[in-house]
């Protein structure tokens, strides 16, 4: 207990910056940036809660997970089956079941239960998967992520197989996509301070002295799996409220890569390293996409060829990597104090 109020007591400011920066990014977009920067906002603030969601599991246990973009998945496809209108879902979508086709529901409740759905699942297969360790681990949660791509790529009369769904209302938009990275960001800060928070860090710091003082990590390890499973199905709901249409192929290796990068490069065992990740690559992100567009400068239009942008990316992240292999963050959280930063095991 003891321990558990000291680390509140010296991190609850690192809660407070993270949320005033997201907060003074939403604002400053909302009345300086245009239409398109601020859809590039948003798009930054829902990979907040994608990276922030991984966090939690990954972080936390010390296991890369490569599947979770499968509850984003589930997320997104939930949304659609809550929010499109019911002769929209009688033609594209017929093998649904009738509630489900008749049902309409407003965009947070139809979130939320797409939350649900994705950590109902989580907690099925999590009763397998969090059994294993290492590099097992992590060839299991792919192969979850490889499956549910094929059955949602497949069951046509349901998902719509590889065509894209069409007709998701457009509900996510700044403050929208704003108000869920602020709640994400605090679920990850309140779990990250929770004795079941406290001890799965201890069994991926010290597996055998945390199993020998009674933790048990299999089942602190499925805690942190579902709790990720519902923010990422939450985070794919909006998502998909934000494209309007929902595609297999858009919850698979490209954004799994990309989000696991972001984490990565800001500091996987910290809560400020998965937000400023995303921040710091989703800035470089687009000024790669004006650069790839064109800037004129005194006449001269100054422009890389296009294609170019992943492989600058790539470049970007080694290089941050070679100089801070822990993350710009060095797996530290953000206080008011920076000299007296401290890491989230500790």
């Amino acid at each position: 207990m003891a321990q558990r109020s000291s680390l509140l007591a010296r991190t609850i400011s690192t809660l407070i910056i993270l949320i005033l920066i997201l907060v003074a990014i939403a604002v400053v977009t909302k009345l300086l940036g245009s239409r398109p920067f601020e859809r590039t906002v948003v798009e930054m603030f829902i990979r907040v809660m994608l990276v922030v969601g991984i966090y939690i599991f990954v972080g936390n246990s010390g296991v890369i997970s490569f599947g979770h973009m499968g509850f984003m998945c589930i997320g997104a496809y939930a949304a659609a089956w809550f929010t499109i209108p019911a002769v929209m879902k009688q033609v594209s979508l017929p093998g649904l079941p009738n509630f489900l086709i008749n049902t309409q529901l407003p965009i947070f409740l139809s979130a939320f239960l797409a939350g649900l759905l994705a950590a109902l699942f989580a907690l099925i297969v999590g009763r397998i998967l969090m059994r294993l360790s290492g590099i097992a681990a992590s060839i299991a949660t792919f192969a979850m992520l490889a499956v549910i791509n094929v059955v949602y790529s497949n069951w046509d009369s349901v998902t719509g197989g590889t065509g894209s769904i069409v007709g998701i209302p457009f509900y996510t938009g700044i403050w929208t996509a704003l108000g869920g990275a602020i709640l994400v960001v605090i679920i990850a800060y309140l779990y990250q301070i929770s004795r079941s928070g406290l001890a799965l860090r201890a069994g991926r710091d010290e597996a055998t002295a945390a199993a020998a003082s009674g933790v048990n990590i299999v089942r602190e390890r499925l805690i942190a799996f579902v709790i990720s499973a519902f923010v990422i199905g939450v985070a794919g709901a909006l998502y998909g409220h934000f494209l309007g249409v929902v595609n297999p192929d858009a919850f698979y290796l490209g954004v799994t890569f990309i989000t696991l990068s972001m984490l990565v490069v800001g500091g996987m065992n910290s809560l400020s390293g998965a937000v400023m990740g995303v921040i710091v690559i989703s800035g470089i992100i687009q000024l790669l996409r004006w650069l790839e567009k064109g800037v004129d400068l005194g006449g001269t239009t100054l422009a890389i060829p296009n294609g170019l942008q992943e492989i600058t990316i790539g470049l970007v992240m080694i290089v941050i990597l070679m100089f801070r292999p822990s993350g710009l963050t060095r797996n530290r959280e953000i206080t008011w104090r920076f000299k007296g930063a401290t890491k989230p095991s500790e």
